[in-house]
């Protein structure tokens, strides 16, 4: 059995590009507490609260619920929920999964392939990475989820998938002629520029095309908490900031708070700025709460 071909279609509802992740989330928390003890199982009451902070850090921002991907994951084959009265999952119901003593864990079959294949777990968890989330996050949701993997290891999407531009980077850093978007920051040594990236506006992940008018020159800061869902990009082309984002230091301050309302730097003329579909796909999936009002000057 292909297992990467199996994790690449997990059946999640989608319309217009609406991030869903509870499949990829829940599958990620189970492959971390399967790294730690291969013979265990989940508990719904017990890993409750870890699965909805994963949800509320990496999930969209609407309300959501880890008891929907912990009774729906059984249909894709991959995951099996048991309770007291035995096999099968009481349904989505909070309540239910609680009071009936649900447990979940990975499919047998999926399980034993784990133990066969040493390498397999880090191509799994790879795959849902690359399928789901942008890439600045994977190191940190690996952190969260207690997931170690070999930083060597790479994974070959299925053939189905589309493959990235590698062209994107250099597109993007000369529209905004090498400096960040949202600060200005251009550092480089020698002539090689450092701590630039180009984030994509709508995630690859989720249909974002490899094109400078989805695209971003950020700093690695900056980047990070636009992946975050701290800082958007609102009409006129300004920076917003999240309410969320809590920060009482001059540097936070100086280097997030104060960015609310500012102008984009650039792109330079002649290359196109982000277009709209992408921004009002950003502020709907990504972006957390209500925009901060300007800064005052």
């Amino acid at each position: 059995m292909d297992w990467l071909e199996r994790i690449a279609k997990l059946r999640q509802w989608s319309r217009n590009g609406t991030r869903a992740p509870h499949k990829p989330l829940l599958l990620l928390y189970a492959l971390g507490r399967f790294q730690e003890d291969p013979d265990g199982d989940l508990r719904y009451s017990a890993v409750e609260q870890d699965l909805q902070r994963l949800l509320t850090e990496y999930g969209p921002p609407h309300r959501t619920t880890p008891a929907y991907p912990f009774h729906h994951l059984v249909g894709d084959g991959v995951w099996e929920v048991r309770t007291d009265r035995g096999p099968g999952s009481p349904g989505t119901g909070v309540r239910d999964l609680r009071e009936t003593g649900a447990t979940g864990r990975l499919a047998p079959e999926l399980r034993s392939a784990l133990r066969r294949d040493p390498d397999l777990l880090g191509r799994v968890a790879r795959s849902l990475l690359d399928l789901h989330f942008p890439p600045s996050l994977h190191g940190e949701l690996c952190e969260a989820v207690g997931l170690e993997l070999d930083p060597v290891v790479t994974t070959v999407l299925p053939a189905a998938r589309r493959q990235r531009d590698g062209r994107m980077r250099e597109l993007v850093l000369t529209a905004y002629e090498y400096r960040c978007a949202f600060c200005g920051y251009d550092g480089r040594i020698g002539a090689v520029p450092v701590g630039l990236e180009a984030a994509h506006v709508r995630w690859w992940a989720f249909g974002g095309p490899d094109e400078a008018e989805n695209g971003l020159c950020l700093c690695s800061l900056h980047h990070k908490l636009f992946d975050k869902g701290v800082l958007g990009v609102g009409d006129g082309h300004r920076v917003l900031v999240s309410q969320h984002f809590v920060g009482h230091s001059p540097a936070a301050r100086e280097h997030v708070i104060a960015l609310a309302g500012r102008p984009l730097v650039g792109p330079q003329p002649g290359a196109r700025p982000v277009a709209a579909v992408h921004r009002d796909w950003h502020l709907r999936e990504v972006f957390r709460g209500e925009p901060r009002p300007a800064a005052a000057g």
